[in-house]
This record gives C-alpha cells, structure tokens and sequence, in this order.
C-alpha cells in the first residue's frame, strides 16, 4: 500500500479520509460503464496478472466493486484527460473526463496499491489494500512527450512496447519515434526495399564519443515491419499515447542515400561509394534537392500516412550540413531557380515542400527549430532543441511549439559529474535539474504561451547499446520529467525537490518491479560503468538554464 501523498506525477488534489482502508479480494469486482471498456481491459489485464483477483464484472451499484466510468458530456465539468478518484469503504470510483482521462484514474489506482500491482504475477502473502481518499487530477500540457532514436541503436519491438507501458505509467501521451538517421534506417517502406535492405544495418559500431578509439566490430541493425508499426501504433493508442513518426530530411540522410544513391548530390561526390555510416556526429552527405529527392520522400510519406493516424509527422530539418550544396552546380541551380537566395533559404524551400504536402492530406508538419532558418515553413510546429530562443521565436510568430531544449531535457546528457558516470555526454543534468526544469519561457506573454504544445524529453541513443542502458539514461530523470510535464508545479525555484525525492523513495520500488536499470541515487553500480570509453565532456554552465 502506498500513501497518496507519494503519488508521481503529483495530482492537482488528494484528500485522505482517515487512516482506514478498502481491501480488494476474490469477491471483487468490476462494474464497466458505457464508454469504459478499453480502461477495463488494461485494468483487468495488469492488476489481474499483479494481484491474481478475477475482477469478474460486476453491477455499478453493489459493494466491493471498482467502478469505471466516463463522464457523457464534457460540460459537466472534466476535461478529456481529468479525471476523479474515489475510494470508501464500499469500494473505488474512477470517471474521467473521457476515455483518456479515465486511463490515467486507473493509473492513478493501481500506483496506490502499492509497487507490487506493477509485476506480472502476484507474489505471495499480498494484501490489496486501497486508502480511502479523494482525488481530482488534470494535465497541465496536451503534449507530454518522449523522443526514442532507434536510428542509432535499435531496439527490438518488444522494447519499444515496453516504453510505451513505462510512458503510461508516468501518464506521458506523445512517443516521438526517430525512425531513420545516417545511421540506420528502421521502418519497412514497400516500394522502396532497399531502404531496409541497405538502410537498416551497418557493418561495425563507434563505441562510446565519436572521439572514442573504440569499436563494436560486428553488424549492427533492425526494423520493423509495416505490421510491427501497426501494432506498435495500436498498443500505444489503447494507452491513450499518440505516436509521431520522424523521417529526417533532408540532412541525417546518410543511410537513406547508401541505399538509392540518386538521392545524394551526385555532382560532388561519388554517393554509390557510400554505406550506412558506422560512427557518430553529423554526416556531410544530405539529400539533393532535385525534383527526384521530392517524389521519392512523396511515396515514403504516403506510406507512412497509412500507418500512422496522428495529426503531426515530424521531418526533423535539422543539422543539415550545407557544404555539398555550395559545391553543387545542381543545387546551386536550384537556387537561383527558386529565388531562395541561399543554401537557408533551400532548406526552407525542402521542409516547405512538406509542409503543403502533408497539410493537404490533413496533416501537420513538425520539425527541429532549424526549420525556422530561411524562413519559417507556413503551418509547421517547431520543437525547440537548441535553447529556448527557437521556441520563443516560433511562439511569437504564430506557431504552435513543443519545448525540449537540449539544456534540460536530453536525457542522454549525464546524471551527474562523478568519474564512474558511463560515457559522460554533454552538460550534467541531475535529477533535480531536471524537476526545476520550466517549459514555458517566462519571455513569453500569456497569448505567445497558449502556442507552447507543451514539453518532451528526448533519449538519443549514440552511447545507449541496448535496454538497460537506454533504462539507465532515461530513469530516474524521466519520472521528474513526467510530473514537470503533467502537474501544475510553481515557479522552478520554488518546487519541493525534497518532497519529490521523498515520493521517489515509493516510486524507485515501482520501477524495481518493473524491472526498470534506473541510476540509483548513490550512483551507478558496478555493471551500469563503462571504464575507459571517451564521452563527450563540455565545459562550463550549459546556456538558456
């Protein structure tokens, strides 16, 4: 059993009732209300496996029953993702404000019975017990998001399901999936089967910092099938998570060029020599900006569109390296032909292109806060990685912005300053940087701000080679984010870190049970080390903090 007060994220409102409580057994039940079915079945599925309780259905209005039901019309109060959870001594109701809302109650419920409802299979001698108490929750942001680049380094489908089950439990509704990088690319397109063929696997690994000595000499690779994306689409929308795929353009282009070199600047280099490229940093080989390059990522966007129903697709747009095209009569053409002025301005031009072409098929466009160089691209949204002043710069001009700088929020950065940090990566960001984080720029009017979307934290997997790694890098810190990204928290220096880091003590068992390689808060242990393998250390207090 767990105290609601050690509820993460924090709830806008929970009122105990005494220190009693009502204890769930073998007689009870689930009473489904119209609307509830889907909420019922996750609930069934994960507190029947944890508790080993039949929760057979049962009537709304008898005793020892969790009741589910969503609220019919949103104007009797709760938003779509609020919802109201209330445990007496007859048993638990959870509405929500809709479906979505409903979900999170029910995340809500099996958090206060303690870390033992988060395994698979009950343990023996369990108690079920539920305080009795009231609470009334909301999201602060509609977006509340997490980047994972399987470009990198791939992780199985079975990992990427996983994470969609740790986002729910932190309440987390947009999975950001970087599906391609000049480092492998990891989704089936039909007509074009070199991509996976070529694309998807590189012959040997840069272990740790491009800087590094090291090697993985060994092939690297994977991808899902069209089917794997079906079902990873589906398993996230029962969790009420939104997917949004990025195919980047027109730079991190390498791997997607290896494969059908026509697609490279053809006229500077010989692009047939290219392979999927085996160490770390930003290649030089970027698309072409011909008509060719525009109907081939035409067909992997209409493929794509098919199997992923979400209002935003992501192009990425960033860290382009324009050299090739300053040296390209083509793309120099180009130029001159448009009218755009510069290589900028050809950059605008391409994510441009996008932007029509998706929002013709009812999409919308969002792309790293390069897009805004040359010109913002009309209708796109802008996460903003590099600082606040991309976001702060979208916001101002109209555009809808997903905040995500990479001061804050790159959970690859590392956890802390101490020599037995594996592969120290960029600007140490504790746990506690991570809780005082502020997505709303304080530069912004009200007006500006209602275009922050909200927030996202972003694990790039460079130094991430597989699971528990990806795990070590993300946890703790992905539970701080998820309260900054779902609770109504004051003003960063205000928060109580120290009543959140008491909290965690409860939330550290939860995620011991869902087998979670979490970086304890002593440091790491013997096997989470990587002695000897270089990162990339940067001197000096990080910007925009």
């Amino acid at each position: 059993m767990t105290s609601p007060t050690d509820l993460i994220p924090e709830p806008a409102y929970v009122r105990r009732h005494g220190t009693d409580f009502w204890e769930l057994g073998p007689n009870t039940g689930l009473a489904v209300e119209e609307g509830a079915e889907p909420a019922a079945r996750w609930l069934r599925s994960t507190l029947g496996a944890a508790t080993g309780l039949p929760l057979a259905p049962a009537s709304a209005g008898g005793d020892d029953v969790i009741r589910l039901s969503v609220q019919p019309r949103p104007t009797q109060g709760l938003a779509a993702e609020s919802y109201q959870l209330a445990v007496t001594p007859r048993g638990a109701h959870v509405v929500g404000g809709g479906p979505a809302g409903l979900f999170w109650g029910a995340q809500t419920l099996r958090q206060l019975l303690g870390p033992d409802a988060f395994r698979r299979a009950p343990l023996p001698g369990r108690q079920w017990r539920l305080p009795l108490v009231h609470v009334q929750d909301s999201p602060r942001f509609r977006w509340r998001g997490l980047m994972l680049d399987v470009s990198r380094h791939f992780m199985p489908k079975d990992g990427v399901l996983r994470y969609l089950d740790l986002m729910a439990a932190h309440k987390l509704n947009v999975f950001h999936f970087h599906l391609t990088d000049d480092q492998g690319w990891r989704i089936e397109i039909e007509r074009y089967p070199r991509l996976t063929e070529v694309g998807s696997w590189r012959a040997r690994t840069k272990f740790g910092h491009r800087a590094s000595p090291l090697w993985e000499e060994k092939p690297h690779g994977g991808y899902y099938t069209q089917d794997d994306i079906r079902e990873i689409v589906a398993y996230a929308a029962e969790r009420h998570i939104t997917v949004v795929p990025e195919i980047d353009v027109p730079g991190h282009s390498q791997a997607a060029i290896a494969a059908y070199p026509e697609l490279g600047n053809t006229d500077v280099i010989d692009t047939t020599d290219l392979s999927v490229w085996d160490t770390w940093g930003i290649s030089p080989n970027v698309l072409a900006p011909t008509d060719n390059t525009l109907r081939f990522y035409e067909g992997v966007f209409e493929e794509l569109l098919e199997l992923f129903p979400s209002e935003f697709v992501h192009v990425g747009g960033d860290e382009c390296l324009k050299d090739q095209w300053r040296a390209s009569p083509t793309a120099q053409a180009r130029i001159k032909e448009l009218g755009v002025g510069d290589e900028d301005g050809l950059q605008s031009w391409f994510i441009g292109h996008f932007d029509k072409w998706l929002t013709a098929r009812g999409r919308r466009l969002i792309g790293w806060d390069e897009i805004l160089e040359g010109g913002l691209a009309r209708g796109a949204a802008v996460s903003s990685w590099r600082g606040y002043e991309g976001g702060i710069t979208a916001a101002r001009a109209g555009h809808d912005v997903v905040m995500c700088p990479e001061q804050q929020v790159y959970l690859d950065h590392r956890q802390h300053e101490g020599a037995d940090e594996p592969v120290p990566i960029g600007y140490v960001r504790t746990l506690e940087d991570v809780y005082r984080f502020e997505p709303v720029p304080p530069a912004l009017t009200s007006a500006e701000a209602a275009h922050v979307l909200g927030t996202q934290a972003n694990l790039w997997t460079e130094v991430m080679e597989g699971q528990a790694r990806v795990d070590y890098q993300a946890f703790p810190r992905l539970s701080a984010f998820a309260e900054v990204a779902w609770s109504d928290l004051p003003a960063p220096a205000e928060r109580d870190f120290d009543g959140f880091e008491r909290r965690m003590v409860q939330h550290y068992e939860r995620l011991d049970a869902l087998g979670v390689s979490y970086r304890p808060p002593a440091g790491p242990l013997p096997w989470q080390r990587r002695p000897g393998v270089l990162g990339r250390p940067i001197e000096g207090p990080p910007p925009n903090r």
